[in-house]
């Protein structure tokens, strides 16, 4: 306990504040996962389909900040976000300190809360899966076909 009541002291007189989470910050751009609404990787931010969600979206995240990573050279949905965020008046932070890092599954975009959210799932895919395709279950006769008929395929 003294070594701990001295290290603080130590650090207070240097003036280095210790850090809460360092690798969680690392890999949210400087922000902690609690805070985060939406992920998207440096891949993702190449995938068309995923950019046009995330787009289709963006009037979602009034109230939020978009962090995008400022070391992510010529990525053209990047500078789009950019672009839409001053039109329509969304709060956005380019990084480019040490957590921001250009590895193809580091985090390349994030959509992030002043305060704690915890959402279950912050991932694209995850927060906006794709629809699922709708399956065919009315037989000829246009009512829904029963449990039989659906395990056999056949009518009873």
């Amino acid at each position: 306990m003294t070594e701990d009541l001295t290290k603080r002291v130590e650090n207070a007189a240097s003036g280095i504040t210790p850090q809460t989470k360092p690798d969680e910050r690392r890999r949210f751009l400087g922000s902690l996962r609690e805070r985060v609404l939406v992920r998207m990787d440096n891949t993702e931010v190449k995938d068309p389909k995923l950019t046009q969600i995330f787009l289709d979206h963006i009037d979602d995240y009034h109230g939020y900040t978009i962090l995008i990573n400022g070391k992510m050279d010529n990525i053209p949905f990047l500078d789009k976000v950019e672009a839409i965020c001053c039109k329509k008046d969304i709060k956005f932070t380019l990084v480019n300190n040490e957590t921001a890092k250009t590895g193809l599954h580091d985090t390349a975009i994030l959509v992030v809360a002043k305060d704690a959210i915890n959402k279950p799932r912050v991932e694209i895919m995850q927060v906006y899966p794709p629809e699922m395709p709708k399956m065919e279950l009315e037989n000829s006769s246009g009512s829904k076909p029963n449990f039989w008929q659906r395990l056999f395929g056949g009518k009873r």
